[in-house]
């Protein structure tokens, strides 16, 4: 690498380091934070799902933004955006000045991960190109293995708030290599941003997910639930409507007439609910139930990330071979005996023999699923829409998430006991089994010429 590729690297791996490191920190800290800030179970929903409201509607723009504005312009925003709100989050002297600070973190952050990685893509080219992809996916997993860890650290030797703060270093060193750095930078005077259409995905999503989170509390019959519930579908539905005429749409509708992709993120809504469902309860009951410290509360789940680390690349070499359409199959189906073995958690607890297994399942099965499932959505379009494809299934991802948290009090029974965290249990097994049905009817193996 020259020099600048060198830093370019260092840029775009910091860029998302953050990202991917707050995902994880938060759901860690939550138990800490209603104990604070009070609100409980809708409190802690709503700390993950503000983040997931805005990341999920605007990671569909962000590239169009990155091609009107420039990628360093937008990265360079986006890193002041979030570190900004981290600031506000770790100050937030009540639970919905945080909420509204998670929100705006997750409108920063849904710049970041598309304009580092397009940084890489403008800088780097051939085998090196892939090599440093390899790299930026090395290291920002490792984020997502450090982040339980070192927001459990944080919270029971410190704060919950020192564990936000943790963003401000690498966002600090990353403005300094960008100031310091000299990056080709493109702008595409013809780019279009539906900034409508992005205000109609997010205030529908946040409407419906308003609804879903406080009708517990509410009642189903409240106003103050059917309006802003019923607003949001609204809302979304006008924003569908407004992907089929604007000319340059965020979310082309078009790309959903390929079976292969339509069954594909389909399947990716179903795994992505059970994981976002499965990792928040685990670990909220881990600290408010059986008592563990956030940090070994953070280790529980280390290994499927381990297993994902190991196995991935492996699993994703066999699926060109063959095809994806049995790891679609039989890794959600895996993972959906995982969730079932978590019906054995109970009193006296033992991870080794009662939730051990299941992450064991869990961590196999993901890392048979993502990559074919990748390769599958991806290998539906053309190359050159290749970029839109995947910011599709990304935003598809984020929002099976949104929802499968909103709809938590509902599934637990409004509480996160043994037998609250029985019934999500259940819940995540019919997600992922949902998933490997949809997998199997509905992704096709390439014939071997293709695939050649």
């Amino acid at each position: 690498m020259t020099g600048t590729q060198r830093t370019v690297l260092a840029v775009a791996v910091l860029g998302s380091f953050v990202a991917f490191l707050d995902s994880t920190v938060a759901t860690v800290a939550l138990p800490a934070i209603s104990d604070e800030l009070g609100g409980g179970l809708t409190t802690q929903q709503w700390v993950v799902d503000a983040y997931l409201i805005t990341l999920g509607a605007l990671i569909l723009v962000a590239g169009s933004v990155s091609d009107a504005f420039g990628r360093t312009l937008v990265l360079r925003i986006g890193l002041w955006g979030f570190g900004v709100a981290s600031i506000a989050i770790a100050a937030a002297p009540t639970a919905e000045v945080l909420i509204i600070a998670r929100a705006v973190q997750g409108a920063a952050g849904a710049f970041l991960v598309p304009s580092s990685l397009a940084l890489i893509t403008a800088h780097f080219r051939g085998p090196a190109q892939a090599r440093a992809i390899g790299l930026w996916t090395a290291m920002t997993t490792t984020a997502m293995i450090a982040g339980p860890v070192i927001g459990g650290v944080f919270v029971d030797t410190a704060s919950w708030r020192w564990a936000f703060l943790i963003n401000v270093v690498p966002i600090a060193v990353t403005l300094v290599l960008l100031a310091r750095g000299d990056f080709r930078d493109t702008r595409a005077p013809d780019a279009a941003i539906d900034v409508l259409g992005a205000v109609l995905c997010t205030l529908g999503l946040a409407g419906i997910v308003f609804a879903l989170i406080e009708q517990p509390n509410l009642g189903a019959a409240s106003p103050a639930i059917w309006i802003p519930g019923g607003l949001g579908v609204v809302l979304f539905t006008a924003f569908v409507l407004r992907q089929r005429r604007v000319r340059a749409p965020i979310l082309p509708l078009d790309l959903f007439r390929a079976r292969i992709f339509t069954a594909g993120n389909v399947a990716t809504f179903f795994v992505y609910a059970a994981l976002s469902l499965n990792g928040f309860v685990v670990v909220v009951y881990l600290q408010q139930e059986v008592g563990f410290p956030a940090t070994l509360a953070g280790l529980a789940s280390l290994p499927v990330t381990v297993l994902m680390i190991l196995l991935s690349s492996r699993f994703g070499a066999w699926s060109g071979r063959v095809g994806p359409r049995w790891f679609m199959t039989l890794g959600p189906a895996v993972m959906g005996i995982g969730a079932l073995l978590l019906l054995t958690v109970g009193e006296p607890f033992s991870y080794p023999w009662q939730m051990l297994p299941s992450m064991l399942l869990m961590g196999l099965g993901l890392s048979a699923t993502v990559a074919p499932l990748t390769a599958a959505v991806l290998g539906a379009v053309s190359t050159e829409r290749s970029g839109i494809a995947s910011a599709v299934n990304n935003a598809v991802a984020r929002i099976a998430g949104l929802m499968a948290v909103a709809v938590l009090a509902a599934i637990v029974g409004g509480a996160l006991d043994a037998t609250g965290f029985h019934r999500a249990a259940i819940a995540t097994a019919a997600l992922l089994f949902a998933g490997a049905i949809t997998s199997l009817l509905g992704i096709r193996n390439p014939q071997p010429v293709e695939r050649a």
